[in-house]
């Protein structure tokens, strides 16, 4: 290794600091994080390092201390029990100059852009303390570096710190039960992977410290599972939030319904159970109590149970049904959002859902139909300035574009009917009210689809984006 990575207790302890520019701001920054005495020797101070020095004096801290100098030995010599110089000068002489004095006082040195005269050098950080990780390249890929960290930042919870934090409090107790190292590791790593991660994840903390003193005080194995609704969204795995992603790869059971798009599916944990439920129209083979069975009889087992539907969970998803029946018997739950079909299909097919010249408001509306009939508010839904969004409406497409001319929207209303949304089969029809149905029959477009109604519709050949075949007339 050219470096040792180590992690250095600087609370309370002197930092010097030569320079009061921007490349000294973001150095003193960070060392002020670790709550270090710091020092700054300049001939000029940058407006931010002036407000640091004056906030800090109101708050009575007396962490940072500015004189305003050239730099000269004495500075070092003067500064009782130094652990780490860092010189941040534009003037190169100078910082080289600073890090010989302190290397022959055996004190630790950074130069600022420059790790061949330094004897520390500052990793890239990605911060959940008490969880952190440090990244560098030794100065010789920096951008890397800051790729790896953006990486790094995605895959880890900003809960992990209260995990960790939650963790430390428990760990003198979970030494003295458990005398063998690997009896504690597998405890240790039954909490991290479970619901007790999860709730501290979700701040839930009273409740994960609860779950934590009951496994710790238990001798009976801890049997009950979780279950999480997570939110596929209409296609695109890119779409997926972190969180969604994280819980699809520890889930021992996934229940999915038919709009997961197969891209989605195959980001599930590959030993995880797959269990198919889903409903097309007039075609119900698992009902909604059954699965609401499936769900509660799983997490009783002690899986981890992801429900996975397309879209968001709480729209046209059943979702608060599902948890209605977790929360009778018990069963710990969380419910992660998805990107919705309206705003995934609409804004890949460039036509915004609101626009000020064109809609101030949008309707979500469920648009299959329910023995033979669609029961709608239809007066209400031929407002002006507004944006109809219907779910599920192909079979009823015809229904629903006569009923919305019979009610007072002109037959030359734009509309449009998206098919597979979000992803690389997508297909966009656009018309009008009279001429839609006839173009989606005649193209034999298949669920699922989206359809969307007002005059938004019109900045589709404008807007358009995502590079996909498209019918429109």
């Amino acid at each position: 290794m050219d470096y040792l990575p180590l992690f250095h207790n600087l609370k309370g302890r002197n930092i010097l600091v030569i320079g009061g520019g921007e490349i000294a701001l973001r150095k003193v920054r960070l060392v002020q994080e670790a709550s270090a005495i710091i020092t700054i020797v300049a001939k000029d101070f940058c407006p931010d390092l002036l407000e640091m020095d004056v906030r800090d004096k109101e708050q009575g801290c007396n962490g940072l201390i500015l004189i305003t100098a050239g730099y000269e030995h004495q500075h070092m010599l003067d500064l009782p029990n130094i652990v780490m110089v860092i010189a941040a000068t534009n003037d190169r002489d100078l910082n080289r100059l600073v890090s010989e004095q302190a290397q022959a006082a055996n004190i630790l040195s950074n130069v600022v852009d420059d790790p061949k005269f330094s004897t520390v050098i500052f990793p890239s950080i990605v911060d959940r303390s008490p969880i952190q990780i440090a990244i560098s390249s030794g100065g010789d890929a920096p951008v890397l570096v800051r790729l790896l960290r953006t990486r790094f930042e995605a895959l880890l919870p900003a809960g992990m710190s209260k995990l960790g934090s939650l963790a430390g409090s428990f760990r003198d107790r979970v030494k003295a039960k458990f005398s063998n190292g690997a009896d504690r590791k597998a405890f240790w790593e039954e909490v991290f992977h479970g619901p007790i991660a999860e709730q501290a994840y979700a701040n839930n903390l009273d409740e994960a410290e609860r779950m934590l003193a009951h496994k710790l005080e238990s001798t009976d194995e801890f049997k009950t599972g979780e279950v999480y609704l997570v939110g596929g969204g209409p296609g695109d795995p890119d779409l997926l939030t972190f969180k969604a992603l994280r819980l699809m790869q520890q889930a021992d059971i996934v229940l999915y319904d038919r709009l997961v798009s197969p891209e989605v599916l195959n980001l599930v944990r590959r030993d995880a159970t797959r269990i198919y439920v889903g409903k097309t129209a007039g075609d119900h083979p698992v009902t909604q109590d059954n699965i609401n069975q499936k769900l509660v009889d799983y997490a009783l087992e002690g899986n981890r149970v992801v429900r996975l539907k397309g879209g968001d969970p709480f729209i046209f998803g059943r979702g608060g049904e599902e948890i209605e029946t977790l929360a009778e018997h018990g069963i710990p739950f969380q419910v992660v959002p998805g990107i919705t079909a309206a705003s995934g299909c609409a804004s890949y097919a460039g036509i915004p859902l609101t626009h000020r010249d064109h809609a101030q408001s949008v309707r979500f509306i469920a648009g299959h139909l329910r023995s033979g009939k669609m029961d709608l508010n239809w007066p209400e839904l031929v407002q002006p300035n507004q944006t109809l969004v219907f779910y599920m409406g192909l079979n009823g497409m015809e229904t629903i574009c006569e009923q919305l001319k019979q009610h007072g929207l002109d037959a030359q209303t734009p509309a449009a009917l998206i098919e597979k949304g979000t992803t690389d089969r997508q297909q966009v029809f656009i018309a009008d009210l009279d001429s839609l149905p006839e173009i989606v029959r005649k193209a034999g477009a298949k669920a699922p689809t989206l359809i969307i109604v007002g005059h938004v519709v019109s900045l589709h050949d404008k807007l358009a984006w995502f590079n996909v075949e498209e019918n429109a007339q």
